[in-house]
């Protein structure tokens, strides 16, 4: 018997027990190590804000439609940033993957059963510490803002949001050559992008932030401006921030109406090109070299190599049990946590 969190209606979230697949041809059973929360798109789900649950996605056209949702209460399983060991091979599978590492997205749940073929894939690089492989999903999903920045070396790049994957995001832009400016409204948010590299912080609560990065920039402004914070008081001071017929790089997950963004001002004089930035594809010039794939096992790499720095982003570990305080905790009092992270370890 396996456990696994559970949303059963906004705001209430348990762990329940779920009956345990059976390994069979060509397959493979992964035990949890750790489960990592996203405290942006799962928060949707958690608190109930999350467009599949108001209408339904249409793949073939692409397109929300009326009628009955994509998904529907309870949701279970919920999340995308797993790690897990290999623990039973079914047959015509290699018996020397017991044993191994494999991140991927399988929801907060304590065991799953996938093709050997697709942990084969994600086998977690060696020399890297096991947590680290909770970052691949939401990694990938920075690193994808980065591709479609198209940052060149000495410019600047402001980051709209110093969550995880604003932290991300700061770090890619500066390998890539950036001077970064990390905005965001929490202290202790700020002095991490400062300490992981950010050449600046601003308060958006007491900075003018286009004004201070054009004074910084002899009034030009900000060469790309990425906004992950999902704020349309954050993506409309981004189109105020960017140089002229510039690019904002949208990659935070917006709830409900625009109303702080005014499109007749700086978007519209300005000629301001917004990009968004989502996992299910890449920039059109770079697809037929990168996927979603080749994204996660960048940034895995990078971490093991030391170059990206994303354990330090962990501020909680907790047993996978306590898993509904630490939803409520996200939703009411996000200050207090960056990353979290389930741990299905014995309890002790």
């Amino acid at each position: 018997m396996g456990r696994l969190v559970r949303f059963t209606s906004p705001r209430t979230a348990e762990v329940i027990d779920f009956e345990d697949q059976l390994v069979g041809l060509g397959e493979v059973r992964l035990d949890t190590l750790y489960s990592g929360i996203s405290a942006g798109t799962e928060l949707t789900a958690y608190r109930g804000s999350n467009p599949y649950l108001e209408s339904e996605w249409d793949p073939r056209r692409r397109l929300f439609v009326p009628g009955d949702s994509s998904h529907s209460y309870p949701l279970d399983g919920w999340g995308y940033e797993e790690v897990g060991r290999v623990t039973a091979v079914g047959e015509g599978v290699d018996a020397d993957l017991v044993g191994q590492l494999v991140w991927g997205g399988w929801g907060h749940r304590s065991s799953v059963v996938c093709s050997a073929e697709w942990a084969q894939q994600r086998l977690l690089p060696n020399g890297s510490v096991a947590v680290s492989g909770i970052f691949a999903k939401i990694g990938a999903i920075a690193l994808n803002a980065i591709l479609d920045a198209d940052i060149h070396v000495g410019e600047t790049v402001v980051v709209f949001g110093a969550g995880v994957p604003g932290q991300i995001v700061a770090q890619l832009a500066r390998l890539n050559g950036g001077r970064v400016i990390s905005v965001d409204l929490i202290p202790g948010r700020r002095e991490l992008a400062h300490r992981l590299g950010a050449s600046g912080v601003l308060d958006p609560a007491t900075d003018d932030v286009a004004e201070c990065v054009r004074a910084a920039t002899d009034n030009r402004g900000a060469d790309v401006v990425i906004e992950m914070s999902g704020s349309y008081h954050a993506l409309h001071e981004a189109v105020r921030t960017a140089a002229y017929s510039s690019t904002v790089v949208v990659g935070g997950f917006f709830q409900g109406q625009a109303t702080p963004v005014r499109l007749g001002e700086e978007f519209h004089h300005n000629r301001i090109s917004v990009i968004g930035s989502q996992i299910s594809g890449v920039a059109p010039a770079l697809q037929h070299r990168w996927d979603e794939l080749r994204m996660s096992k960048t940034v895995l790499e990078l971490e093991r190599d030391g170059q990206l720095r994303l354990t330090d982003l962990i501020t909680h570990t907790v047993h996978a049990e306590e898993a509904p305080a630490v939803f409520e905790m996200l939703d009411t009092s996000p200050e207090e946590a960056l990353q979290v992270v389930l741990d299905y370890g014995a309890k002790p």
